[in-house]
């Protein structure tokens, strides 16, 4: 069952304005939960150039089928011409690349990191891109100290996505 952003049960698609610090950020968005057939995600774009998939964290792809009807939905919008934002669990870091969306310059991915009472955190705080094992896929690792990237500018308030209309 999706849940919206103002917490109505059974919303599948809903159009609001991109308010994360994307490359699509202000755009009116159509916002997709789970997996669709393109001809009905297209049906109701409108005049939209931005299709946002895995809203409400429903990227959770198990199954060899499950990946296999996401690839066919991002493949099949990229494929029109619209930009593509996916949202997803960072574990799933390593298998969207084996997808080939990123080779598409219209596909945008957002890796979720789920950091729970992030403000609790010192000064100190350092925030590590790692690899899965040393020297596996990344030439090393990036550090950055939590603070910095906590940045205004960064920031999206929950409040900023109030006010979608449901489909």
């Amino acid at each position: 069952m999706a849940i919206d952003t103002e917490g109505r049960q059974d919303v599948d698609y809903f159009i609001g304005t991109e308010v994360e610090h994307t490359p699509m950020k202000g755009e009116r968005t159509l916002f997709v939960v789970g997996v669709k057939p393109v001809d009905e995600i297209v049906s109701k774009v409108y005049n939209l150039k931005h299709i946002y998939l895995g809203t409400s964290q429903s990227f959770r792809p198990e199954t060899y089928g499950d990946w296999q009807d996401w690839d066919n939905m991002v493949m099949g919008l990229l494929d029109l011409g619209y930009w593509v934002t996916l949202d997803f669990d960072s574990k799933y870091a390593d298998t969207i690349h084996e997808q080939g969306w990123c080779e598409s310059n219209n596909f945008i991915p957002v890796i979720s990191v789920k950091l729970p009472y992030i403000s609790l955190y010192n000064y100190n705080a350092v925030l590590k891109i790692d690899d899965t094992t040393w020297g596996h896929s990344n030439p090393g690792v990036w550090c950055h100290y939590l603070h910095n990237l906590k940045r205004r500018s960064n920031y999206t308030d929950w409040r900023e996505y109030e006010g979608d209309i449901p489909l």
